[in-house]
């Protein structure tokens, strides 16, 4: 066999693991080692096997992504999350589908402390839900809007999925958090709009708020959101104003959170210990996935299968256009299936090479690609948010309930997308003013 012939074996062979649901991080340091192993021999091998996870962890700038994580777990253990929802429901729930409208904002508010669609998800259901459950709201509305609000956590900064990307592509984070800005902004509003236009139409779905809260009670909704604006002020401010690094800010919105929480007496012992061992499971988790896909990196470099794949592709001629189609339709596909860390980082080292033969900016197709990958966590049949909404609400939804609220939100995505990619300067408008 050539060496591109064991390159294209091996992505065949990861590709019949994942079918067989192998995890993927397994999966790809078992066909990284062996098709090196086949390529280059036993000791090499090994040392790419043994060195590999201390040359990519290394990055300095890696550490940012346990430290934003620990502040969104700080954020939620507070019960910092629960103050945005009231906050948001207070000013907007006499709007058309005002109770899923502030859940939406809701959801975008804490997406800007925890950089994960799952736990934006996770916890505005907890809340959100059971409060529009309550007065009447379609459960099949209730549900897909909370689930696919929870897809702006990657969006809006700190998002783990633009970090995990600026590492690996080697581009600046603080300007792919700049351009996740513009797009989470976008994908909010096209929600707030499905759920007004239906609410609109159909009145039945979500029932008039009865409740009217005073100005006294608007302003002291806002003003129980002072250690959340504090944190983000303190965190986003320094980092767009290059006062610290993207590492730095994570730290320091770390410690601001659990500064925050101790002075408001929400934070117990117990709370502290969970925060930490979930930061320490999801941490490692994400580093296994990372570590996986420098090692394919290097086989299929070694294999001569990248740059074979790109001349492929270029090699047809195709319009740039055309190609961003194709890959976009890919993306949708895997993130019906995998997770989105999972398949951005399998997917990156056979794309990169695609990507730099056409005048595309690395900032704008990871905004792009996040946006992609979150689409799948609410795409059928496997969308993430849709089970993690699932077992937060319990009987109160069936899971086809959930995917049939979702349908709507799916449509909203697809206009997005279009907008997102018609238009690039939506996404590096702001990332471009630093320049």
């Amino acid at each position: 066999m050539t060496d591109i012939q064991i390159g294209l074996s091996g992505l065949g062979a990861l590709v019949a693991l994942l079918a067989l649901r192998i995890p993927v991080g397994v999966s790809l340091i078992g066909v990284s080692f062996v098709g090196i192993w086949v390529l280059v021999g036993e000791r090499v091998a090994l040392s790419i096997l043994t060195s590999t996870p201390y040359a990519f962890t290394a990055h300095w700038t890696l550490s940012s992504v346990p430290m934003f994580l620990l502040m969104g777990y700080f954020c939620y253990h507070a019960g910092l999350t629960k103050n945005l929802f009231d906050a948001a429901r207070v000013w907007l729930a006499r709007l058309p589908g005002g109770l899923a409208v502030a859940s939406i904002f809701g959801a975008s508010g804490f997406a800007a402390v925890t950089g994960s669609s799952v736990a934006c998800a996770a916890a505005m259901g907890r809340i959100a839900v059971p409060e529009m459950m309550r007065n009447r709201y379609d459960a099949a509305l209730a549900t897909g809007t909370v689930a696919a609000a929870g897809t702006i956590g990657a969006l809006i900064p700190p998002s783990i999925l633009l970090i995990l990307y600026g590492i690996f592509v080697e581009v600046p984070i603080s300007k792919l958090f700049l351009g996740g800005i513009s797009a989470g902004i976008i994908t909010a509003i096209g929600y707030v709009a499905v759920v007004m236009i239906r609410a609109k139409l159909n009145p039945e779905l979500a029932p008039p708020y009865e409740g009217r809260a005073s100005l006294a009670e608007r302003m002291a909704a806002l003003r129980e959101n002072w250690p959340l604006l504090l944190i983000l002020i303190g965190v986003f401010g320094g980092l767009f104003s290059g006062a610290f690094t993207a590492t730095e800010a994570g730290g320091i919105g770390a410690l601001l959170s659990f500064i925050v929480a101790g002075l408001k007496r929400r934070l117990t012992w117990e709370s502290i210990k969970n925060a930490v061992i979930e930061t320490l499971v999801t941490t490692a988790s994400l580093l296994i996935i990372a570590v996986g896909a420098a090692m394919l990196t290097r086989f299929l470099a070694l294999s001569g299968t990248t740059q074979f794949l790109s001349d492929v592709v270029l090699g047809f001629g195709a319009d740039p256009v055309v190609i961003m189609i194709m890959i976009a339709l890919m993306y949708l596909a895997i993130g019906m299936f995998l997770e989105p860390i999972g398949a951005m980082l399998l997917t990156l080292p056979v794309i990169m090479p695609i990507l730099q033969g056409m005048d595309y900016s690395l900032i704008w197709f990871g905004v792009v690609l996040t946006k992609f990958l979150e689409i799948g966590m609410i795409t059928p049949p496997i969308g993430i948010n849709v089970f993690v909404i699932k077992g937060v609400v319990g009987d109160l939804a069936t899971t086809t309930t959930i995917f049939r609220g979702i349908l709507w939100f799916l449509v909203a995505d697809i206009f997005v997308v279009a907008l997102l990619m018609a238009f690039p300067d939506i996404i590096l408008f702001l990332p471009n003013l630093g320049e």
